[in-house]
């Protein structure tokens, strides 16, 4: 389980691609190395990955077909940097909302408006999983924990704040850029039984 309070940017480092995998090394800073094995979680842009190896400062990951092809990692090139956040633990303070690391699909940054002190940023996600956006809601960006701002049919927006600007990876994308989105889970669960009890009744 994560939080979507994302604890800083890791630049990765080097990438081994083979015929629908990769593995990407990343470099950590000292205080998110502490009592960390193999087989530990951290999200990267959101999306959960298991450490295979540790080597000093360099953690390493294996990227299944299926995490390429849903997640914007299969995307990245050696020299930049992702959002991560280790798995929290029994205890934490939750910060943002609860969130799995399971990523349901990419939107696309079509707009991002900049005035002095403040950042918005528009999304457009596939057309399925509009139904899933409300104004207020929770959602997961890249691993970060954001609340909704103004939603049109499949677009919507979120508002940012100084400091998660400073702590992401948020503030260098651009249009056309590809964001994990992962919905809030009792968003889901809930619009999706209401739409099955509907069915039923028809």
């Amino acid at each position: 389980m994560f939080t979507g309070i994302v604890q800083g940017t890791a630049e990765v480092v080097e990438i081994v691609e083979k015929t629908n995998f990769r593995t990407h090394t990343i470099i950590l800073p000292e205080q998110a190395l502490t009592e960390l094995q193999p087989g530990a979680s951290i999200a990267h842009n959101g999306c959960c990955l298991t450490v295979k190896t540790i080597n000093g400062n360099r953690v390493s990951f294996d990227l299944m077909q299926e995490t390429l092809r849903l997640t914007n990692l299969g995307k990245l090139s050696v020299g930049e940097r992702v959002n991560f956040e280790r798995a929290a633990r029994f205890g934490d303070e939750i910060g943002g909302h609860q969130m799995s690391g399971h990523i349901i699909c990419c939107a696309s940054v079509i707009d991002v408006i900049v005035t002095e002190n403040n950042r918005t940023v528009w999304f457009e996600l596939p057309a399925e999983f509009q139904k899933y956006i409300f104004s207020k809601g929770y959602i997961g960006i890249d691993g970060i924990s954001l609340t909704i701002g103004e939603v049109e049919k499949n677009r919507f927006n979120v508002n940012l704040i100084p400091e998660t600007l400073a702590r992401t990876n948020i503030g260098t994308r651009v249009v056309g850029d590809l964001i994990n989105i992962e919905i809030d889970p009792q968003t889901q669960a809930i619009v999706d039984t209401v739409e099955r009890v509907m069915e039923s009744r028809q």
